[in-house]
């Protein structure tokens, strides 16, 4: 099995009940460097994919959670390379692991050795914000050689042609932003993105999942039915900060028994 199947199959098995699966965030290396593998593994049992962010100096799709997480991270000296050391030096986590960068963190370490670090981390998928679908072909050709996803975004606002594009292309799930703007902010779900999901969900061969704003159990319930899966970020970050349990966090995001 490729590495970006396992994230689609984790996906689908944890959403078979209808509940939307886990995706989880958290910045590598915050809120402590040395910490990073008990962070990640906390993360990983209360998940069904792990999303890692790789710290970086201009995080423009980010709110000030993240922002201020991957300075902190950069200030310790967590690198794209760092992390990908950690990830293979680690016992191999049962969650499907997936990096969210920026493109020049990529660009820096080398598309062509890229593929084969993130295989032997257990990487199975890439979410690049800065990468536009038309610019992404080097990079999406140097991830097919070890069978790492490209994961693509679609937002609120993408015209329909892109939208269909854009699903059509994506590996290992599509990300759905639920708004424009940065991530983090304590907003309702607007009504009408449901009929948008809906929408995504129908062009889309992989599991969609939504993101940007999730915080309680009540978005997630509010979701159901629309989409595959959650993307938790911010509040989670924000959970490592308070030095917080983020497997028992995350439990409440699930449905009651």
């Amino acid at each position: 099995m490729k590495l970006r199947d396992s994230i689609s199959e984790a996906l689908r098995a944890a959403s078979k009940s209808g509940d939307p699966a886990l995706v989880a965030f958290l910045t590598a290396g915050y809120p402590n460097k040395e910490q990073f593998r008990e962070h990640l593994q906390a993360v990983a049992a209360g998940a069904d994919v792990v999303e890692i962010g790789v710290p970086f100096t201009d995080p423009m799709a980010d709110g000030v959670t993240i922002q201020r997480s991957s300075q902190a991270a950069l200030a310790q000296g967590v690198s794209l390379r760092w992390i990908l050391q950690e990830l293979e030096a680690m016992p191999r986590l049962k969650t499907p692991l997936v990096l969210m960068s920026y493109l020049n963190p990529l660009l820096a370490f080398g598309l062509g050795k890229l593929a084969a670090a993130a295989a032997r981390a257990n990487v199975a998928g890439f979410i690049v914000p800065d990468l536009p679908l038309d610019e992404g072909a080097d990079l999406r050709r140097a991830l097919e050689t070890e069978g790492v996803a490209m994961i693509q975004m679609v937002t609120p606002v993408t015209k329909p042609d892109r939208l269909k594009q854009l699903c059509d292309s994506s590996q290992g799930f599509v990300y759905a932003v639920t708004m424009t703007g940065t991530t983090g902010k304590n907003v309702s779900i607007p009504a009408e993105v449901m009929g948008y999901l809906d929408r995504v969900r129908s062009l889309s061969k992989t599991p969609v999942c939504a993101g940007f704003g999730i915080r309680s159990r009540e978005q997630v319930e509010l979701l159901r039915g629309h989409v595959d899966g959650v993307v938790v970020g911010s509040a989670l970050v924000e959970v490592l900060e308070r030095g917080g349990n983020p497997t028992e966090w995350l439990s409440t995001l699930r449905p009651r028994p």
